[in-house]
């Protein structure tokens, strides 16, 4: 007798896994979430707003750029420079400060009436660039107008020096030489900052409406009492709860990394002289860093469900916790910070600045990948005991 309750124990954990599992693929509101909505919406979004974002700004520099031109007659051999580099000088608008605040035009460039005169007599002349800069959109038809602008100043400063018999290195006593050390490859990160924002978000969606229907959906289904019921250990039917949750939230992250290498392919990333590589050693690293959130957020999502009453009120509480992953992507992007090795070992911390340096094509040294797996770890496991406890609680299994 005591031989079979022992077996019976022993196979307890894997018959609650494999009962949660199968009941789960036959729940479509879990399936979309974990192998859909989770680790598709994502890359397929990104794909498209870059498609779009850098398609707009590569038109903007590269095809004819038309801008209103204010006094264009006061100077033509200026119009016939900017006219050689692509710009198409449009007609006079009555109110150029409210064109560009509408957004009627991107940038207007307005000449003075005393331009000619002040130009023969050899002094500096001022022309005025009329743009709104907090519009993000107009920034590359600036900068292409300015750069136009710039060279042509220089080239006719080059000439009136040698006009003058002077070379024209006496206007620029120093050169700076600038050797920026950023590769293709590094220069993605920008580009790329929320990818690993995007990872959590996987795991987390992938194993959010298990987390709920295994706890307070239970609960609220009045089904949990008679599990307790059975003489197996909490700890036991906690742990199957969680390799069930646990493999869906790993089956949602590898569909993410898959996705994410195919879609990495159309991004035109080399048109702005960036090399974007998420193919197989990239997915391989991410997913061992991944790992460990994996089971942290499965208890976490455990742990906050079982305080719920209902299966709504836990889809609250859940959409709240959603947001704490996003901090670690927030704070690097606002407050950019020279990691230091302890920083790998803080959950989700540690695993963005490892995905930024496989992005950046650094790599992540065996150290910094034992830190994060460690750090990770421990929080997992102290999430795991605070749930187990909080399963031993009867009132986990009375429904309200």
């Amino acid at each position: 007798m005591s031989a079979a309750s022992g077996k019976a124990r022993r196979s307890a954990f894997l018959t609650v896994f494999l009962k949660e599992v199968k009941e789960n693929l036959r729940d479509r509101r879990t399936l979309t979430s974990a192998f859909l909505t989770g680790p598709l919406l994502g890359p397929i979004l990104l794909v498209l707003l870059l498609n779009v974002t850098l398609n707009r700004e590569l038109d903007k520099a590269e095809k004819p750029l038309p801008v209103p031109v204010i006094g264009a007659q006061y100077a033509p051999n200026l119009l016939a420079a900017l006219k050689a580099g692509g710009v198409v000088p449009g007609a006079p608008v009555a109110d150029p400060e409210r064109a560009v605040r509408k957004q009627d035009a991107d940038v207007v460039l307005r000449i003075a009436a005393d331009y000619g005169k002040a130009w023969r007599k050899g002094e500096p002349v001022q022309i005025e660039l009329i743009y709104d800069s907090s519009q993000r959109d107009a920034n590359t038809a600036v900068e292409r107008v300015s750069q136009l602008i710039e060279a042509y100043a220089r080239q006719q400063g080059a000439m009136r020096l040698v006009a003058r018999g002077l070379s024209p290195d006496t206007a620029w006593p120093l050169h700076v030489a600038r050797r920026d050390q950023a590769t293709p490859q590094s220069r993605a990160v920008l580009m790329f900052a929320m990818l690993p924002y995007f990872f959590v978000i996987t795991i987390f969606m992938g194993g959010m409406y298990l987390a709920i229907d295994l706890t307070a959906g239970e609960r609220e289904r009045q089904s949990l009492e008679p599990l307790f019921a059975n003489p197996v250990p909490r700890w036991k039917i906690l742990a199957g709860k969680l390799a069930a949750i646990s493999t869906f939230s790993t089956a949602s992250l590898l569909i993410t990394l898959l996705a994410f290498a195919v879609v990495g392919r159309f991004i035109p990333a080399e048109k702005i002289g960036m090399e974007l590589d998420l193919g197989l050693h990239f997915g391989s690293c991410v997913l061992l860093l991944m790992l460990p959130l994996v089971l942290l957020l499965g208890a976490l999502q455990s742990m906050v469900a079982a305080f719920a009453k209902s299966y709504r009120e836990a889809q609250t509480y859940l959409s709240l916790l959603m947001l704490v992953p996003i901090i670690p992507s927030l704070v690097l992007a606002i407050l950019p910070i020279k990691a230091q090795a302890w920083m790998y070992a803080v959950p989700l911390l540690g695993q963005n600045l490892g995905i930024m340096q496989l992005l950046r094509g650094d790599g992540v040294s065996g150290q910094q990948i034992g830190l994060c797996l460690a750090g990770s770890l421990a929080a997992a496991l102290l999430a795991v005991l605070a749930t187990i406890r909080l399963y031993r609680s009867e009132r986990l299994a009375i429904s309200a």
